[in-house]
């Protein structure tokens, strides 16, 4: 098939899972055509499969916002119509799925009547934040119903837009995945591990883009807790509004010098103990995911999907929001029994690898893009 793949290209879990999915379906044999206003972080690798195509966006100072939904729906018009594609996958509901809805109806007016499907692909805060606000309920919910395929990344993100948006367009659910052969057991060798933690310390991780949503001063807290039971170290990768606030209660708790904050990154090769995860709302949490790939073990707050990934007390341990306290109780338990931390880390890469991988998630996909085709034809 020939996709078009449209995300927003910035850090977070919309753009990291659309860019892997067009990298795998392209090792398919499929023929993957990004179209954004920047190449995606993920989107590193050349292959003969995969084409890149920059929405231009006009800067006429008639504008004080430059329109880029219309500018987008612009380019998915073109390069369908130049390259033949099959139809349009895109991800986030705002504003992809409207510019889809417009491509697709320039094609249908042109005198030969070219049919482009697009799929919709829900992440989360398309619609539990972005969708809610009234300015934009009745245009999210239209882009939904008009889309012809739609999937959501859990069952809770399901039923949340069911129920918040009566959708009467039917959503299939279609989780996220890691490749399970890059993301497997770190063997980072000791000498890599010294550049973070000596070697009586453990290493705990916080990856996100430290949005309010995500509680990244939790994870001081929890480290502040942990170090008095357990010498550890805190690597907080990622960035955005609470990287401040983070920096200054490392200060006031005194334990700033065993908080690292990486900046953003991609991956972290060095070995890893247990991956926090305290949010407020994760709609799935690909975060953990990849740590359990890589048998870091999570511990996450109990909210939205994450309890479809995290089987408590077996692949993790969840704990309410802001409970701090349970959280590093957790933390404290695994750190101070190696047989126990061991074995759980082995089960949450059980877990992603019977679950998760790419292998068994990718299939679906191309099952529900040619049923979509069949629907459309």
């Amino acid at each position: 098939m020939k996709i078009g793949i449209t995300c927003y290209p910035t850090y977070g879990g919309s753009g990291v899972v659309a860019t892997e999915l067009g990298l795998e379906l392209a090792h398919r044999g499929h023929e993957v055509h990004f179209i954004s206003y920047a190449q995606p972080i993920r989107l590193t690798e050349l292959h003969a499969n995969i084409h890149y195509h920059e929405v231009d966006v006009s800067r006429y100072p008639l504008f004080d916002y430059p329109p880029y939904d219309l500018a987008l729906a612009t380019r998915m018009a073109e390069v369908s119509e130049l390259y033949g594609l099959d139809l349009l996958h895109v991800h986030y509901a705002i504003p992809h799925s409207v510019s889809a809805l417009l491509a697709r109806q320039m094609l249908a007016a042109k005198p030969k009547g070219q049919r482009l499907p697009f799929v919709t692909t829900l992440h989360g805060t398309d619609i539990t934040l972005v969708g809610l606000d009234r300015s934009y309920l009745p245009i999210t919910r239209f882009s939904i119903e008009q889309s012809d395929g739609v999937t959501a990344v859990s069952k809770y993100l399901q039923e949340r837009t069911r129920r918040e948006f009566d959708v009467r367009n039917n959503i299939q659910v279609i989780y996220n995945f890691v490749n399970c052969e890059t993301y497997s057991r770190n063997t980072a060798s000791p000498e890599q591990r010294l550049e973070y933690a000596h070697e009586d310390e453990r290493i705990l991780v916080h990856l996100s883009n430290f949005r309010p949503v995500k509680r990244v001063t939790d994870t001081i807290e929890i480290l502040e807790r942990v170090r008095k039971k357990v010498p550890a170290k805190l690597l907080l990768i990622g960035d955005g509004p609470d990287r401040s606030r983070a920096e200054w209660l490392a200060v006031q708790k005194g334990i700033h010098n065993d908080v690292i904050f990486l900046g953003k990154q991609d991956q972290v090769s060095e070995k890893l103990d247990i991956l926090l995860m305290p949010s407020e709302l994760e709609s799935f949490g690909l975060a953990a995911l990849e740590g359990m790939a890589c048998e870091v073990v999570p511990i996450a707050t109990r909210v939205g999907g994450v309890p479809e990934v995290i089987e408590h007390g077996k692949s993790g341990y969840l704990a309410d929001v802001g409970d701090v306290d349970t959280m590093a109780r957790y933390a404290i338990e695994l750190l101070t029994d190696s047989t126990h931390l061991r074995q759980m880390a082995k089960a949450c890469r059980g877990v992603a690898q019977s679950r998760f991988c790419a292998s068994k998630i990718i299939p679906q996909y191309e099952e529900f893009y040619r049923r979509t085709l069949e629907r459309s034809s």
